[in-house]
């Protein structure tokens, strides 16, 4: 059921199928109604787009929630200017790509314009900066951005459960329909920048996960990158969003998902697995999902900073003179400094608590080391940080009171807008820096300080050093912080506990002038050679190679409102039709049906696997046509399957996967001449037993050719683990019998060679043709892996020299997958729907009245 507050939020059709090998010009601008998309003439749709003025240059659209620039508005003229602001990383990105892109901005601007001069204000930012603006008003600002992303979206992210109700910290469903509101408008935004196929989009950070869905929506062929700057939580922690499926299914409808560490993409993997039931692989070291036929790459690479432009701002005279203002100032003294945002995730607090007890227990560095703490403005509000600032304000002014003295204060607390260019003094001026959060996700201050810590020659007279001199720098980096696998040379700490961070200090007070330098050496050759350029370079090479093949087949459009996504499938891959099949089949004079059964027949989730009445009843009209020859071809055991289709006196059946062959009720069961011997259960099941003791919710299934390990009702993460060491363990002391270990559908299962169910199909079609009947028509549904066989088989069939004439394939899949099928069909529902279908020409009695059936007649049969 689609809820209400998502009924309006894509105007979608169930089903649009888009042709990607038809050659394009340019992308599809907009969906009117269902079936193939054709090629838009671009040049007149678009031809009042604000991004359509330069048609000839390939274009990276970098999406943001605030778009890179500093605004003012001369109230004497009412004239608005705009500046770029060199010091924020979606600018600095730009050195990444190439050099012929043109690079386009949208976001919306942190000032409120007045609607009557919006449209100005647009033209003038695409002019002057190639920026397109998205225009919120107040209350969608206020509830978008204030409310959802930072008081709902970044608390969990940052691993802070909502408990409270009395602090507004309960999920809002208003402040999420705002939140697709405002994803809706940049998403918009961005479709006018794009002029062609050729062009890239990347969307950063959380406040903008579902535009990859709106996106994907209106230009099927678009390329779409999404790097997430802040923590992606454990899926404990993610599990609570009420709208976790809607995020996660947006995400996967970019191309490419960049994180900052290992962890973040592992805790994003992990959700996929545990919510949508996805397999990821590693192939040649990119790291992969597959969801319905395409294949999402992830990206682990943290930012850099631009070193050039730190190397600039610290030849600047202001800067020079501030470092020898600040050395003078504390010479003599061992500074340490921080730099942080005021919020609850930073710990100002446990810095200073642990600077406390570093004098505390250190009496020797009282008076000689002094940490200089930069407090940068608060990015959003609320009462929590209100509260962190009052307490670093009280635990600091508690330190002074103790050890401080007229001439020395330990802590110096920064709390107002300082300059830029005096915070690289600092940066050049301290012996240690120390970022503690107890969360965080984009932390360049490690790199920014390791970049101006290598100085110039400027600075290095100054000390009265010459250019040949070493330099040093200490870092006392949070293990919690995204930049801290890095940083291998840094003091890791828990910044939680305050002894940890006190030792840590010391540690940095005690560092001999070579461990100095080397610690910095190592980190200055990591932070020059991956700065910002090589950072948003290697996200653009790695975004061209996942859409290189990405798009090469047949893709279809399917699911409502934010359920909605692209199905990649192989070219000649498309869905049976009851009226294509019908036709088929009253042609054919001789036909062979083979059918899965769970997952085909009956649904995987069915609690009761016996069939219905109405599939007996099914079956038994499509048996009793001398054409057909019907077979259910399972894994499941020959005894539960005869027991079940009892009545189906003319069905044939091939249990476990075609070890076990009955051609109808009143026949003898034939054996597989393979695996006679079971000996190799003697070793396979006491390895199984223990995996089982080891793995809750596991259990062992033994059927009579083979053994197999049920892993369902395990903890995913857990049970898929277990089955491949399973498997490993079981090749390992098997690798002498004759059995194969093969790994399904949370499943390990252990069976003879030459058992499967595609080698029980080769033999029933040999067998009939041996005995003169020659199938004109073969059909074969499934569902799982262990059906692929089935559908390879039958393919095949079209080249064998056994058969006189080419049969007519049906090989269809259950659910749009990457398959050996040439057909698919919906569910276990469709696939009822189609064998009922096709009884309405089994049940003719008379081979003359067959040619009067029409598909009206079938239609009026099924409904």
């Amino acid at each position: 059921m689609v809820l209400d507050s998502y009924s309006n939020l894509l105007d979608i059709c169930s089903e649009d199928v888009f042709d990607f090998q038809h050659p394009v010009r340019s992308l599809p601008c907009t969906v009117t109604s269902p079936g193939i998309i054709s090629d838009p003439d671009w040049e007149s749709s678009g031809s009042n787009l604000v991004g359509s003025a330069s048609p000839c240059l390939k274009r990276k659209i970098v999406v943001a929630n605030f778009l890179p620039l500093n605004c003012m508005k001369d109230e004497a003229t009412g004239e608005w200017s705009f500046a770029m602001d060199d010091n924020q990383l979606l600018v600095q990105l730009k050195d990444g790509f190439p050099i012929d892109n043109e690079v386009i901005y949208v976001g919306t601007l942190n000032v409120q314009v007045d609607p009557s001069e919006q449209d100005q204000v647009s033209q003038k930012l695409f002019k002057e900066h190639k920026c397109i603006p998205t225009f919120l008003s107040a209350d969608l600002q206020q509830q978008f951005y204030h409310s959802f992303c930072k008081q709902h979206l970044w608390p969990l992210f940052h691993y802070m459960l909502p408990v409270c109700h009395d602090k507004g910290e309960l999920f809002e469903r208003s402040l999420f329909q705002a939140y697709v509101r405002a994803n809706k408008i940049f998403a918009d935004k961005v479709i006018e920048a794009v002029n062609s196929d050729d062009d890239c989009v990347w969307v950063h950070d959380y406040h903008l996960m579902l535009v990859p869905t709106f996106l994907r929506k209106k230009l099927h062929q678009i390329k779409v990158g999404f790097f997430l700057h802040s923590p992606f939580p454990s899926s404990e922690i993610y599990r609570t969003l009420p709208v976790r499926d809607e995020i996660l299914k947006s995400l996967l409808n970019a191309d490419l998902v960049g994180f900052q560490t290992f962890d973040y993409a592992r805790h994003f993997l992990s959700c996929c697995s545990r919510l949508l039931g996805l397999n990821y692989e590693s192939k040649r070291g990119h790291i992969g999902i597959e969801y319905f036929g395409r294949t999402v790459s992830l990206k682990i690479l943290a930012a850099g900073v631009h070193v050039g432009r730190l190397e600039s701002m610290l030849k600047l005279p202001a800067t020079i003179s501030k470092v020898q203002e600040i050395e003078n100032r504390y010479r003599g003294k061992l500074v340490i400094l921080g730099v942080d945002d005021m919020d609850i995730f930073k710990g100002i607090s446990l810095k200073l608590l642990g600077l406390e007890l570093l004098l505390e227990r250190t009496p020797k560095l009282r008076g000689k080391v002094v940490l200089v703490q930069i407090v940068n403005p608060a990015r959003s509000i609320g009462k929590d940080v209100e509260e962190a600032k009052n307490e670093a304000v009280s635990v600091a002014q508690r330190i002074n009171d103790k050890y401080g003295s007229a001439n020395y204060r330990p802590v110096v607390l920064i709390d107002y807008s300082i300059p830029f260019y005096e915070k690289i003094a600092f940066y050049a001026a301290s012996d240690c820096c120390i970022v503690n959060a107890v969360r965080d996700g984009m932390n360049l201050i490690p790199y920014e300080y390791t970049i101006c810590r290598q100085g110039n020659e400027e600075i290095d007279k100054l000390r009265g050093s010459d250019k040949s001199s070493l330099h040093t720098s200490t870092l006392i980096v949070s293990e919690f912080v995204g930049c801290s696998p890095s940083l291998s040379g840094a003091f890791r700490v828990n910044p939680w506990s305050v002894e940890d961070v006190a030792d840590a200090l010391y540690s940095a007070t005690d560092l001999t002038q070579y461990e100095k330098i080397q610690r910095h050496e190592k980190h200055y050759r990591y932070v020059k050679s991956h700065d910002v350029a090589y950072w948003a370079r290697s996200f653009d090479q790695e975004l061209e190679r996942t859409c290189k093949e990405q798009y090469s087949g047949r893709c279809w459009t399917t699911g409502f409102g934010l359920n909605f996504r692209v199905i990649a499938l192989s070219p000649g891959f498309r869905r049976l039709s009851l009226e294509h099949f019908a036709s088929s089949y009253k042609k054919a004079n001789k036909r062979v049906i083979f059918l899965d059964y769970d997952g085909t027949l009956v649904p995987q989730s069915s609690l009761n696997k016996a069939p219905s009445a109405e599939l007996i009843s099914i079956l038994n009209s499509l048996c009793s046509d001398t054409k057909n020859t019907v077979f259910i071809v399972s894994g499941r055991g020959r005894n539960s399957l005869s027991e079940w289709f009892d009545s189906c006196e003319n069905l044939g059946i091939a249990a476990e996967h075609g070890y076990f062959i009955r051609w109808n009720r009143a026949a003898e069961w034939e054996v597989s001449s393979s695996g006679q011997c079971s000996e190799w259960k003697l070793i396979a099941d006491p390895v199984m037993h223990v995996y089982t003791e080891t793995t809750d919710g596991s259990s062992i299934e033994r059927k009579e050719s083979a053994l197999v390990w049920h892993y369902q009702n395990t903890d995913h993460d857990f049970g898929s683990c277990q089955a491949k060491e399973l498997v490993s363990h079981l090749e390992r002391v098997l690798a002498n019998e004759p059995v194969v270990v093969k790994r399904g559908h949370q499943i390990v299962e252990v069976k003879p060679q030459g058992v499967s169910k595609g080698i029980a199909v080769d033999k029933i079609i040999r067998t009939l043709v041996n005995n003169g009947e020659v199938p004109d028509l073969l059909m074969c549904i499934g569902n799982d892996r262990s059906d692929e066989d089935m559908f390879e088989s039958i393919n095949k069939a079209t080249a064998s020299p056994e058969l006189p004439a080419i049969p007519e394939i049906f090989a269809c899949s259950v659910g749009p997958k990457a398959s050996k099928a040439n057909y698919y069909v919906d569910g276990c529902s469709e696939v009822i729907r189609l064998l009922k279908g096709v009884t309405a020409v089994s049940s003719q009695k008379d081979a003359a009245s067959h040619s009067h059936v029409s598909s009206k007649d079938i239609l009026e049969v099924v409904s």
